[in-house]
């Protein structure tokens, strides 16, 4: 047991200092990249671009299931977009919820013939479209339920221009968020095939018609966890891997993608549990078995608001569907393992997916059982074990501070000094506890995998309004328990 103890443990060690030092080379990378970004964006009279009739159309895709409390909101502020020429498609995927009435009674929606339809990739029958003369941007679309994926086909099916955004029902984007993505497009449109948005945590921020007034962080620590994790992950880490056009996905909650070989790949994957992932991977291999000049890019600055989930019973749900969606697209990409024609996608983006997402959860959890066993059995000292605790605590805290100057960098919007040194606070939480539960939900995940469990699991949604209600309330509550106390 000793010998096994001690064997295992070198191992783990070297692959959480691996994956540790991986992590501290890309937020390097990102740094070095963001400066050149916030450079080009100084320089840059993007904001020209919204009433130029230069700019190339967008059919921005809105899939939407059961979304009837933030679907409104959410259209309503893509109708105000700063951008000259686009189209907002909603899919109503078979809601069991009045998502479709809704929309009809709030823009007085008229049914309509879709012209200029032509099925491109495979998806589930359209049952109806709906239009109002008065709203000439949106058409909404009613069909069979399928799926995201298969909601997203359908939209590709719709869309009349050539390129299309996806953005998920229950987020909000900037004014600009769409002209800032297509201008990154519009810098290389031969080879810029895809272009990712930045998702942030809109739990706790202002919120008035859409619009996200000033950004605070959540009085709940759930969502404030999420925000700094989010922020960690898109700004620490896929503005280093967009440089090294290694990017494995382009959020669903907000992207841009040239349609054609959307359709050239035959369109999302249907009942694949991580579609954004999967249409990224097949663009990259579609594009590398070609020999064919390309890039898939982070725009950092183009802004999408979101909602996070703020029970760890839908917390729960959301990260094992996701690592089921990491797994299911690996196991399906292995053969691009190590083959040289793949460069960082097979050599360093899915060995790191690997890794990092599916081996990681084992490794931390044994890992740290390790230890502690090598404390019981007396084969260390628990100073050792505080130290190791310590270093990667310190590396968690780096993490965290590198991208909050990343985000200052890149948005340079006030932030409260009470806001910096939670955010600061809640890194020591994610590395003593959030990693840990996080781990074993990747477990968990892992084992529904196995099982061929496919269950999407429910989000519960608030309106805007509510959700800023709420957290007034929250806010409200604690001062009013402070007020007690004194």
């Amino acid at each position: 047991m000793r010998s096994f103890l001690l064997n295992y443990g070198i191992i783990a060690f070297y692959l959480i200092i691996g994956s540790s030092l991986l992590h501290l080379f890309i937020l390097a990378i990102s740094h070095q990249k963001i400066l050149s970004i916030v450079k080009s964006t100084m320089n840059s009279r993007f904001r020209e671009l919204a009433g130029s009739e230069y700019v190339p159309p967008v059919s921005i895709l809105v899939p939407s299931y059961n979304e009837e409390l933030t679907i409104i909101e959410s259209v309503r502020s893509l109708m105000t977009l700063e951008f000259p020429m686009y189209e907002v498609v909603v899919i109503n995927d078979g809601s069991a919820d009045r998502t479709l009435q809704v929309l009809v009674d709030t823009f007085e929606l008229k049914p309509t013939r879709l012209t200029g339809f032509r099925p491109l990739v495979q998806s589930k029958p359209i049952r109806g479209a709906y239009r109002n003369p008065l709203y000439p941007r949106l058409v909404v679309i009613d069909k069979a339920n399928g799926g995201k994926a298969d909601a997203l086909n359908a939209g590709i099916n719709v869309a009349k221009y050539p390129l299309v955004s996806t953005i998920d029902a229950d987020s909000l984007l900037e004014k600009d968020a769409l002209i800032r993505l297509v201008k990154v497009y519009m810098e290389n449109p031969e080879q810029h095939i895809a272009v990712g948005g930045n998702v942030r945590i809109a739990n706790g921020s202002t919120i008035e018609d859409g619009r996200v007034l000033s950004v605070r962080l959540s009085n709940k620590w759930l969502p404030a966890l999420q925000y700094v994790e989010y922020m960690k992950a898109f700004l620490g880490g896929r503005i280093g891997w967009s440089a090294m056009n290694g990017l494995l996905i382009v959020s669903g909650a907000f992207g841009l993608f040239r349609k054609d070989y959307l359709v050239k790949v035959g369109g999302y994957q249907e009942d694949c549990p991580g579609e954004d992932m999967n249409i990224v991977i097949k663009l990259h291999k579609y594009m590398l078995d070609r020999n064919l000049p390309y890039r898939i890019v982070f725009c950092p600055d183009a802004v999408c608001w979101t909602q996070a989930p703020d029970t760890l019973k839908v917390l729960s749900a959301q990260r094992r569907r996701w690592i089921r969606g990491s797994l299911w697209n690996v196991s399906r990409f292995r053969a691009m393992l190590f083959i040289p024609k793949y460069k960082v996608i097979g050599w360093l983006s899915l060995p790191y997916t690997i890794v990092y997402e599916i081996l990681n959860p084992f490794v931390r959890l044994s890992g740290l059982a390790a230890l502690a066993g090598y404390v019981l059995l007396d084969m260390t000292q628990l100073p050792v074990l505080l130290i190791f605790l310590l270093v990667n605590l310190l590396i968690g805290m780096i993490f965290t501070c590198g991208s909050l100057l990343i985000e200052q960098l890149a948005f340079r919007r006030p932030i409260r000094t009470y806001d910096l040194l939670r955010m600061i606070g809640l890194s020591v939480v994610m590395a003593v506890g959030y990693d840990q539960i996080n781990a074993l939900w990747k477990l968990l995940g892992l084992w529904d995998y196995i099982r061929r469990n496919n269950a999407w699991g429910n989000m519960v949604r608030r309106s805007w309004q509510d959700e800023a209600a709420h957290q007034a309330g929250a806010s409200s509550s604690k001062k009013t328990t402070k007020a007690q106390a004194v």
